[in-house]
């Protein structure tokens, strides 16, 4: 099953873009592709060697560029995980991350008694929930064979 079923509407990364009226350059397909593929949260530069992979003459600075035009389309989402970069992904149905401080690895749940909480605290507040990202931060426990 390709992720692609994932996405609401189901689209692929180009056609929104081309629905946006962005402009598709062959580099900036690459790119997308790229995006498209990822399974993970690829960093800008992640991206860049996936992309360069492909087609060698794509600049970091294209990616860079891409990356942020995209990202005030809100076609990808980007985060800071409280790293030095920032990761981005197409995903766009509603679920937290757990990242691994130790690895960097970034684990994506979805929890419908936190979605429930969340509105509920929002209604509380007097206000109706519209954005909420949820970030938890862990190392692995130990396994050990005794307590203590």
């Amino acid at each position: 099953m390709s992720h692609h079923e994932h996405h609401k509407g189901s689209r692929s990364l180009e056609e929104r873009c081309a629905a946006a009226g962005l402009k598709m350059t062959g580099q900036r397909k690459v790119i997308l592709k790229v995006l498209d593929d990822a399974e993970d949260h690829p960093s800008v530069e992640v991206v860049y060697d996936r992309a360069r992979a492909i087609d060698p003459s794509i600049s970091m600075a294209t990616v860079y560029r891409t990356l942020n035009l995209l990202d005030e389309l809100e076609l990808v989402t980007r985060h800071d995980f409280n790293e030095k970069f920032s990761r981005y992904e197409v995903n766009m149905d509603h679920h937290h991350h757990l990242i691994d401080i130790e690895s960097g690895e970034v684990i994506e749940f979805q929890n419908d008694e936190i979605e429930a909480m969340k509105r509920d605290i929002a209604e509380k507040l007097g206000y109706e929930l519209v954005e909420c990202r949820l970030e938890l931060y862990g190392r692995k426990l130990k396994k050990t064979g005794s307590m203590n």
